[in-house]
């Protein structure tokens, strides 16, 4: 259960991230459940040849450790990218392109 609040709180995190990048949140927010669920399943695969099958909670927790790196993954890959400028664009007049006039 504390494992699904997280990940309902770090897809908002990445959503909002995309949306100052200028991306559709949605579709990154997906991707940031996609990557937690891929991510998480090797971890616990490789919890398992690490420690074998009789512990569970080494195992779980390397999954967990894993689900989380997928998370940073796809943050790490929003921020690359660049902040939508539109914006600014838009705010610019004609008087701020010219040069300063002499008073």
């Amino acid at each position: 259960m504390l494992e699904i609040i997280a990940l309902v709180f770090l897809c908002k995190r990445n959503g909002v991230l995309a949306e100052r990048k200028g991306l559709k949140p949605g579709i990154w927010k997906l991707y940031t459940v996609i990557a937690w669920i891929i991510t998480e399943i090797f971890g616990v695969l490789v919890g398992m040849m690490m420690f074998g099958t009789t512990s569970l909670i080494p195992v779980l927790a390397t999954g967990l450790f894993g689900a989380f790196g997928g998370y940073l993954f796809i943050r790490y890959h929003l921020e690359r990218r660049p902040d939508n400028l539109e914006e600014d664009i838009n705010h610019i007049g004609v008087d701020d392109l010219q040069p300063p006039r002499r008073q």
